[in-house]
């Protein structure tokens, strides 16, 4: 009997590994989570080995399953994954949540940098939470301050758990963005404006050789793919080192060059992109791509006015996935890329984009499903971001603008206290990462009033610049706190700023938390520590 009999029981299909990994690792894994691994040559599939030994034998049953994975080997993946381990007993690590989950309906209606998961705003938001017996500090129809509104999460929660909210954000993008995820949509008028612009888009394109140009190009790229990059096969030979992935992808490459280049040759496809460095989307878009952005722009622009904001983020998400890059540097942005090229991340020879289109139907789709889920949820209380400096804007006068009657509870109830990430000290520069939004909307931008951006660097200069802005925020906030307000700020705080910054402000702090980052909303491989800082007024500042 062969070793791979004997060790039968050990075998798993994707279901049961599921359940077995579930249970070993505490956490919901699902066997799309299996099958991701097995794609990508994490472990390896031991079906076609376990056949061909059972079909020796006559008198045993050949297993039917078309993915097996030995128990060990996944054991042995997971251990090397998870070496800090100890850190998933932290409940401030959310690690039993899944991907799903952190970014559930509108938390995921659009890329963003830099924004911390939902479960964490409602862990410090939310009084039923207490497994760490903190005294619960808000409650519901409370009004809670983000003077760092992001992406607007803080926002989201508030509106959920049943508090008002307030945000302030210096970049237009981010305020936008904030608004449309909380506003109220009449979901039948959406549906058909977005029904309406991508028919209008389709009958744009059938104008041109787009269509049937990808096609032929898919095809080929299809039977090249498959005879040089078999499924699984080549990914695990490349992580047993049967293969040298640089030198063989390189050749290859090289290899469906010559295809590519006849196609573009013969259906006349423009792939030449302008060198511009002032221009974002001239840089880093081909031609076919922006006259097709540029025209669903124009046609946004004739939508219902209640309708722009959340088509605008639809078309938005739509261009920042049809960058002229490859799929592994699609947030970094490295060079642009007009011709076909081995992906790493995929392991196969992947194309850029020609058409938008594949794109705005998928977004616009889920994005209809992720302002449904979370109508569903809504409270009937009050959120709004506002445009402008943290560190000097009037929020009661720029809230009466908005919504009178959500002023005057603000001026009888005024703000409990502030939940917020800051920007940390020259890692983001907040509005280059939506450059192309700024271009394609002509969107003014304020990057001069940034706190702490990336082109200031970490130095001495800056991190004093820093605490001092951060410092002028939670004074400025203090005006419309109520007298024993709360606040809680997350921070990776590296340069142990954060006790200078509460001095600065007239506060005190009073607890710190910290929690290891397993999970982030932005997809980042790169795991560290941050700080949830909790401050109140310091006795007898001003």
């Amino acid at each position: 009997m062969t070793q791979a009999k004997q060790d039968s029981d050990l075998f798993l299909t994707p279901k049961q590994a599921a359940l077995w990994a579930s249970e070993y690792l505490g956490k919901n894994v699902t066997s799309n989570n299996i099958i991701y691994l097995l794609n990508y040559g994490k472990i390896a599939n031991h079906a076609q080995i376990i056949k061909q030994d059972f079909s020796q034998d006559s008198a045993n049953d050949t297993p039917t399953s078309e993915n097996l994975i030995h128990k060990d080997e996944l054991k042995a993946y997971y251990d090397t994954l998870f070496t800090t381990k100890p850190h998933l007993n932290n409940p401030l690590s959310f690690a039993q949540c899944k991907e799903a989950e952190t970014t559930k309906h509108i938390h995921r209606l659009h890329p963003y940098k830099g924004k911390f998961i939902p479960q964490l705003a409602e862990y410090f938001l939310d009084s039923h939470v207490d497994s760490i017996k903190r005294e619960a500090v808000f409650k519901r129809s409370d009004i809670v301050l983000d003077p760092f509104c992001g992406s607007g999460t803080t926002l989201s929660v508030a509106n959920e758990l049943g508090m008002h909210a307030i945000g302030v954000d210096i970049s237009i993008f981010n305020t936008i963005l904030a608004n449309v995820k909380v506003r109220d949509y009449d979901m039948g008028n959406l549906e058909y404006e977005i029904l309406r612009l991508t028919k209008i888009l389709e009958s744009h394109i059938q104008q041109n050789q787009i269509v049937e140009f990808e096609q032929i190009l898919n095809e080929r790229l299809s039977e090249f793919n498959q005879a040089f990059f078999p499924n699984k096969e080549f990914k695990r030979k490349v992580v047993l080192g049967e293969i040298d992935e640089k030198s063989y992808g390189r050749e290859k490459e090289q290899e469906f060059l010559e295809i590519y280049n006849d196609l573009v040759k013969k259906y006349n496809i423009n792939i030449q992109i302008v060198n511009n460095e002032v221009s974002f989307f001239e840089k880093w878009y081909l031609d076919s791509i922006k006259c097709e952005i540029v025209y669903l722009r124009d046609e946004i622009a004739m939508s219902p006015k209640e309708l722009r904001d959340i088509l605008m983020i639809i078309l938005s998400r739509t261009a920042r996935s049809c960058r002229a890059t490859t799929h592994s540097d699609l947030a970094t942005l490295l060079t642009p890329i007009t011709q076909t090229y081995y992906c790493r991340k995929h392991g196969r020879i992947c194309k850029p984009l020609f058409s938008i289109l594949k794109w705005w139907k998928s977004y616009s789709q889920d994005t209809l499903k992720r302002l449904k889920e979370f109508a569903r949820l809504k409270t009937n209380t009050r959120q709004v971001c506002l445009n402008g400096d943290s560190i000097n804007i009037n929020i009661l006068a720029e809230v009466m603008k908005f919504d009178t009657q959500f002023g005057d509870l603000l001026e009888t109830q005024k703000i409990a206290g502030i939940f917020s990430s800051p920007p940390y000290v020259g890692l983001i520069d907040y509005h280059e990462q939506h450059a192309y939004a700024y271009d394609i909307f002509t969107l003014p931008r304020n990057d001069k009033q940034e706190i702490g951006k990336m082109s200031e660097g970490q130095g001495k200069v800056a991190q004093e610049k820093y605490a001092q802005n951060i410092a002028k925020v939670l004074r400025n906030a203090k005006r419309f706190l109520k007298e024993n307000y709360n606040i809680f700020l997350v921070a990776n705080d590296k340069f142990n700023l954060y006790p200078k910054i509460a001095e600065l402000a007239g506060m005190e702090i009073v607890n710190r938390y910290d929690r290891p980052v397993l999970n982030r909303s932005e997809k980042d491989k790169n795991k560290y520590n941050e700080s949830i800082f909790h401050l109140k007024d310091k006795q007898g500042s001003s």
